[in-house]
């Protein structure tokens, strides 16, 4: 799964485990009972889909996990489920609700899960929902984001409503971001399905956590022949078995632990999200029960969070984790996990919070500096966010090897003149994330043509652009008699891809959906559209007009996908003073013209003239995707 856009992944999204770092089981029985008074709560419920595919949410509310209104609204939460495209175009939070009319932003946590596209995996959980994934594709395999930069502005994902806080409201000091010598490796967030027999340091010396009871210690040889079926992959016949032990012992947290794994085994091997729900309840039955360890409640409720991230299932799994720092609140890991999920709901304020007090605890903890320098930098806080991002990216921490804080760390540093930024681009690429130093797109198709400019024949798409030279007076008057400060329709770039000046948009169709709306207000243009499919079906582009200002410098920054080409049409372009660089070739704007360039690779934009110019996009498929590629590819 995906782990700050990805969100979000996106990261598309395979669960990625993170190391798990070493901790010392606890053997007091009261404490157990104090951990198992915490875990009543209402089953998920089963969903009729046999398909198993992982989503992310959209689901904006919180928990408090002190309140018995976790409980409830747990319940309340997953009973809406309703499964979530997962490939988000922003990069700077995590997952959000779209808006068609605003412009594509950079750098979000999403999740990609697609057989066709290779995205990074990230370490941590669904960073980004795995929101941190995205490997790249053709020379190398980007990650994404988290960093979905637009050129003539995109449509960002849309903010999301903050969740409830569970942080308190004073900012801790932090310590000063120099670089540490030993980082704490954060935990993993997937936890493992043999976590039994992951090796914890106790006073030195490497033990196996605590997962049987005094009572599932005399049925030990019952579970072991249970599990050596699990083990050798016939997980069939481990859940027959498993079952059959909660049958025969219902109060054996080691059997109900042991069929939640079966039950998960099932899912992956059926890819079926009914037997996933399964697992994920059981999971909680086995953390219920009276007697369970307290290494065994740890385990199953980390992989339910998993499970439920999963299953785009956000809010649950936030509950979830609430729960675990609230009950393990000296786990460093748990706290970073606890982090990844409020971005992954689009609450970065709280994620802010969680990260400020873990540095507080852990001032070398790369994955939560990583994290913290991530938020900072959505934040426009750009000098600021720079230590903490390239500190954590020197860590190497896992969770931190992702392709959204290479490429927001470079971003961060073009912008303040730092030409480091290049060699951490080519970090990025020499990693796997970016295909090339150049070309920095996160959702891409492996073995595509990949060059910064195209002629017409190239693209193979010489009908489209002749009808649009043809038509382009008929286009440029459609567009100046909606463009009035009045009509309100053209909506200013908020994306932060401005260094200065203004710019807006005004689209006509969003991830291959029309905008009726718009297309009322310019139906001569709309109808002109409407008999390219390679425009209009293209789910990982937009159609819509771009005015810029006099006096506006678009910073330098690159699409989310190698999927699409992007056509300009000029409509009104001022003599002098308007250009466009992509990769180290500048270019200019004609009336009646289009120009095409592949927004995958860095670009960037002069207004330098006297007057506004206004140009027409037009994003296409990639020429090379199948066409079945082009219906099962996620929209961005």
């Amino acid at each position: 799964m995906a782990k700050l856009n990805s969100i979000q992944s996106g990261l598309k999204e395979k669960p990625v485990a993170r190391e798990t770092p070493p901790h010392t089981p606890v053997t007091d029985t009261s404490d157990e009972q104090d951990v198992r008074s915490d875990l009543r709560r209402e089953a998920e419920p089963t969903v009729a889909k046999s398909e198993f595919v992982n989503t992310a949410s959209s689901e904006q509310d919180s928990f408090n996990i002190d309140s018995t209104a976790a409980d409830a609204g747990l319940s309340r939460l997953e009973q809406e489920f309703t499964p979530f495209d997962p490939i988000e175009d922003n990069f700077d939070s995590f997952p959000q609700e779209e808006n068609p009319d605003t412009i594509d932003t950079t750098g979000e946590l999403v999740v990609e899960y697609l057989p066709e596209e290779t995205e990074g995996q990230s370490d941590t959980t669904v960073l980004y929902s795995e929101q941190f994934a995205s490997q790249q594709t053709g020379e190398a395999d980007p990650r994404a984001p988290d960093s979905t930069q637009d050129m003539e502005g995109a449509n960002p994902e849309p903010t999301a409503e903050s969740a409830a806080e569970v942080t308190q409201d004073s900012t801790p000091v932090l310590p000063e971001t120099t670089a540490q010598s030993a980082p704490q490796s954060p935990q993993d967030t997937t936890q493992s399905n043999t976590a039994e027999e992951t090796p914890t340091e106790v006073t030195g010396k490497k033990k196996k956590p605590k997962m049987f009871n005094k009572f599932d210690k005399t049925i030990k040889s019952e579970i072991d022949t249970a599990e050596k079926l699990r083990k050798k992959g016939k997980a069939e016949e481990a859940l027959r078995a498993f079952e059959g032990l909660v049958q025969k012992y219902p109060h054996s947290p080691r059997s109900r632990y042991g069929k939640a794994q079966s039950e998960d085994d099932v899912a992956e091997k059926l890819r079926s999200n009914d037997m996933l729900l399964k697992a994920v309840n059981s999971y909680k039955d086995a953390a219920e029960l009276p007697d369970a360890p307290v290494a065994l409640i740890k385990a199953a409720l980390k992989r339910r969070a998993d499970r439920q991230q999963f299953l785009g299932r956000m809010r649950g799994s936030l509950a979830t984790l609430q729960l675990l720092v609230q009950t393990f609140p000296d786990d460093i890991a748990l706290q970073n996990d606890l982090g990844v999920a409020y971005l992954l709901i689009g609450d970065n304020k709280a994620a802010k919070k969680v990260y400020e007090e873990v540095l507080v605890k852990a001032p070398s903890d790369g994955f939560a500096k990583v994290h913290y320098g991530f938020i900072l930098k959505s934040e426009n806080k750009i000098a600021e966010s720079i230590p903490y991002l390239r500190e954590g990216l020197e860590s190497e921490a896992a969770g931190t090897d992702d392709g959204r804080f290479y490429f927001h760390l470079g971003d961060a540093l073009q912008r303040v003149g730092d030409q480091s930024a290049y060699e951490w681009y080519e970090r990025g690429h020499k990693r796997g994330h970016f295909a090339s130093v150049w070309q920095r797109s996160l959702y891409n198709v492996n073995g595509l043509r990949a060059q910064p400019w195209w002629t017409a024949k190239e693209t193979g798409y010489t009908d489209l652009v002749k009808t649009l030279e043809r038509n382009w007076i008929t286009i440029r008057d459609e567009a100046l008699s909606v463009m009035n400060a009045s009509s309100g329709l053209f909506v200013a770039e908020d994306e932060n891809l401005r260094e200065k000046g203004d710019w807006g948009q005004f689209t006509l169709w969003q991830q291959g959906r029309k905008v009726a709306s718009s297309c009322r207000s310019v139906p001569k243009t709309c109808a002109l559209l409407d008999r390219y499919p390679e425009a209009t079906s293209c789910k990982r582009g937009q159609i819509k007009f771009s005015v810029m200002q006099p006096g506006t410098h678009v910073w330098p920054h690159t699409g989310p996908t190698n999927c699409r080409l992007r056509m300009h049409l000029g409509l009104v372009i001022p003599r002098d003073g308007c250009r466009i660089r992509c990769t180290d070739h500048t270019r200019g704007w004609e009336e009646g013209k289009v120009l095409i360039f592949d927004d995958s690779f860095e670009h960037e934009v002069w207004q330098d003239a006297d007057s506004y110019r206004l140009i027409f996009i037009v994003d296409v498929w990639h020429p090379e995707l199948s066409q079945t590629q082009r219906q099962t590819l996620s929209p961005i």
